[in-house]
């Protein structure tokens, strides 16, 4: 949830919120927590409290349903400034390029929930780049996202990208780039034989409902599927991505 006047964002949930508070206390606004929760948040008050912030017990669970809008809370809840996610800039890029990174490419995934389960897979595997398109279509870091990224939102580096055709045109040569595509010829379980091992590699997955755009596709160096009984037609973009990080975590 946004609190528009103040311009923060609430981060709930037990796992979100202390990760939060051990690798980035300085973002923290104002904390607040169930007594049964306090205990866990000790370090972080002192830090608050050396700053002047506010931190404190509520008085009921309600009061954090109210701060966050959502029953998910878990007992704690924290006001940071609302996140602005950078744009990609050149520098940076080539930066990744140069380092062989394995880069995680989002186009127009819609669900907040689906992008919090994305990053915390990312997390869980130390793909720590991700890259979502700028088109109203994306979702955004949100309280949701938060929440069900368990932590990893602290791991990993989010940046837009106005053009995905663009990055992708951009990177030919320099980065193995791979489109999932349940239509594809090939399957997951070859990407290790399909990638330049001396390159670092670019993964793009496509919204929930459509996938890849037409345009992204064609700019990929392989597309590539993840095999299954054909009864369903696919995966969800999050269970997904899990396997793709999974893959591309040993490249």
């Amino acid at each position: 949830m946004k609190n528009k006047q103040n311009q923060e964002l609430a981060v709930c949930g037990f796992e979100a919120v202390k990760a939060l508070a051990e690798r980035h206390p300085e973002s923290i606004q104002r904390l607040f927590f169930t007594q049964d929760r306090a205990r866990f948040f000790g370090s972080v008050c002192k830090y608050l409290a050396s700053v002047k912030r506010i931190y404190r017990v509520v008085e009921t669970p309600q009061e954090l349903e109210r701060l966050s809008q959502s029953v998910h809370h878990q007992g704690v809840v924290a006001m940071i400034r609302e996140p602005e996610l950078l744009p990609l800039d050149e520098p940076t890029f080539r930066a990744w390029q140069d380092a062989r990174e394995r880069v995680l490419f989002l186009d127009r995934v819609g669900n907040a929930n689906n992008l919090g389960a994305i990053v915390r897979s990312a997390a869980f595997f130390g793909v720590s780049k991700i890259l979502i398109s700028a088109e109203d279509e994306q979702a955004q870091v949100t309280t949701s996202a938060w929440r069900v990224a368990q932590g990893g939102m602290e791991f990993v580096d989010i940046r837009k990208v106005s053009s995905a055709v663009a990055l992708f045109r951009a990177a030919a040569g320099r980065m193995n780039r791979i489109g999932a595509d349940h239509r594809a010829p090939s399957r997951l379980s070859e990407l290790r034989d399909i990638v330049d091992p001396s390159l670092g590699s670019l993964i793009a997955l496509g919204n929930e409902e459509t996938g890849l755009s037409a345009d992204l596709r064609a700019a990929c160096d392989r597309l590539v599927r993840i095999p299954g009984t054909g009864e369903i037609e696919s995966l969800n973009v999050a269970q997904a991505a899990t396997l793709f990080l999974y893959e591309l975590s040993a490249l």
